[in-house]
This record gives structure tokens, C-alpha cells and sequence, in this order.
């Protein structure tokens, strides 16, 4: 058995004398792992770090073993991101969330098509990073559906109006409107326009917002049927984009316990 592939690396971790165990995402193959023999070398140390687009080739006997994976790079992701500590958390996050949440050996083409771009551009002009904020929310969403956890964002839950949403049910998914949403506005999550219409502008305060909101649902959904915690890496990206927002005013968990949602939301 044997493919070869542009991939994402998404996590390596030394094994043995020399070696290392690879995790990488491919359009095709989805994430799937392999041993590199001296991956951990002056050579090669720096191919595997996560973030970097290679290219990659997987060998093995059988289908369903490990194999071994050997790979030449192609675009030195985490080498660009070191400098720039926000670039270094969205990489992180970004490897974390996808190497933990997807399963193994699935195809998810959409993923590999959409962060690809993001870390195409990352790093590459510091003051820049900011701006692909957005469009990583708007992966985690988009990762989210291809688990089958998607969020409804085009209509309100209960009125059915798509104008004017500016709230979604943590316990739903799905977005409600203004009106609404005002008599239950603390226990909602809002919800950034720049989720709602591309064109929007964003800052900080959005962006954090996009994250509470993609988070809480990778929380209990992504992670949470499998009873393991959303990634270290995850949550230290959402604490730095929240600093930048409003330092010590965004917690990082919804106030109260379990949130209520409006009468009938459930049912419509």
C-alpha cells in the first residue's frame, strides 16, 4: 500500500532512537499517521514541525498498519509563525483542534482546502495575522458541520427572519434575532456579524466572540461526546484574542451553569 500527497503536519512526537510518529492531514486520506524513521534528526526535525505544508508519502504492507511516512517540505508554516506570538497560537490551535478532532483515516477535503490558505498566509506579514482570525472561526465551523454538529445561521429559531440575528442557542445551535434574544441576552451566545456576511467588518471583540461561540459547541460536541477536554492549544488562543478584546472581561466559560434558551426554540 502506498499514496503520496500534499499534507498538512499536524503533530510529531519522538519515538525510539531517532524517531518519530507523525500525524499529518491530506485532502484525500484525511488524518492519518505513520512512522518516520529519523524523523527527529538535524535533517529532518524541522520538516515535521506543525503547521508546515509537505509533501508527503505513506508506505506500508497492509492497509489498516501504521506504515511509515517520509516527507520534503513544501511551505515552512511553524518557521514563519515563530516570530509572531498571535501567528504561533492559531497554528497550534488550529494542528490541536484538527489532529484531535477528526477521526483517523476519514476524508474531510473541505478542512484540508480551508485551512490551507489560512496557513499559507500565516506569519508571512505579522500585522496581517489579525485578519485570518476570521477565517479560522469560520474553519471551526466548518469543522463542526463535517462532524455533524453544524450550526443553523441563516434564520432565527423561533420568528424565522433572517435579518437582524444577533444571538445563537448554546444549547441548539441555532441563531435567534434581536428581539428575541433581549430578555435572555446573558445566557446566549452572541453572535459576530462577520459570521452572518463576509463583507462585515470585525475586531477583537468579534473575534472573540466567534471563538466563545465556535468553542463552546467543540466543547461539548466535538470533544465532549468523547470525553476529552477541547485542546490546551485552543483555549490559549481564545485567552490571547481576549486579551486584545477587553483583558480580564471575557470568561472563558458561560456564567450560571447549563443556559436556558427562549421558550419554544427547542420545538421550532
Amino acid at each position: 500500500m502506498e499514496w503520496q500527497a500534499p499534507a498538512i503536519v499536524l503533530d510529531a512526537r519522538p519515538y525510539g532512537e531517532g524517531g518519530a510518529v507523525a500525524v499529518v492531514l491530506t485532502e484525500t486520506h484525511g488524518r492519518h499517521g505513520g512512522m518516520v524513521h529519523g524523523g527527529t534528526s538535524r535533517g529532518q526535525v524541522a520538516v515535521w514541525q506543525a503547521g508546515n505544508l509537505i509533501e508527503a508519502r505513506w508506505r506500508a504492507r497492509l492497509a489498516d498498519q501504521l506504515g511509515n511516512l517520509s516527507g520534503e517540505m513544501v511551505h515552512a508554516t511553524a518557521a514563519l509563525a515563530m516570530e509572531d506570538p498571535l501567528a504561533l497560537a492559531l497554528l497550534s490551535a488550529a494542528c490541536a483542534v484538527a489532529g484531535e478532532a477528526l477521526p483517523e483515516r476519514e476524508p474531510h477535503p473541505r478542512l484540508f482546502r480551508g485551512l490551507l490558505p489560512i496557513l499559507a498566509r500565516l506569519g508571512a506579514q505579522p500585522a496581517a495575522t489579525p485578519e485570518l482570525l476570521p477565517d479560522y472561526i469560520r474553519w471551526e465551523l466548518m469543522l463542526l458541520t463535517d462532524l455533524g454538529y453544524g450550526l443553523d445561521l441563516s434564520r432565527c429559531a423561533q420568528t424565522g427572519v433572517s435579518e437582524g440575528l444577533t444571538h445563537v442557542s448554546p444549547r441548539t445551535g441555532r441563531a435567534v434575532c434581536a428581539a428575541v434574544a433581549e430578555p435572555y441576552r446573558d445566557r446566549l451566545l452572541p453572535l459576530p456579524a462577520f459570521l452572518r456576511d463576509a463583507e462585515a467588518a470585525s475586531g477583537p471583540e468579534d473575534w472573540a466572540a466567534g471563538l466563545r461561540l465556535t468553542g463552546h459547541f467543540l466543547a461539548r460536541d466535538a470533544f465532549g461526546t468523547r470525553h476529552r477536554p477541547v485542546p490546551a492549544a485552543r483555549e490559549m488562543l481564545y485567552d490571547r484574542v481576549s486579551a486584545l478584546a477587553a483583558p480580564g472581561e471575557l470568561p472563558g466559560e458561560l456564567p450560571g451553569g447549563p443556559p436556558e434558551v427562549p421558550p419554544g426554540e427547542v420545538s421550532a
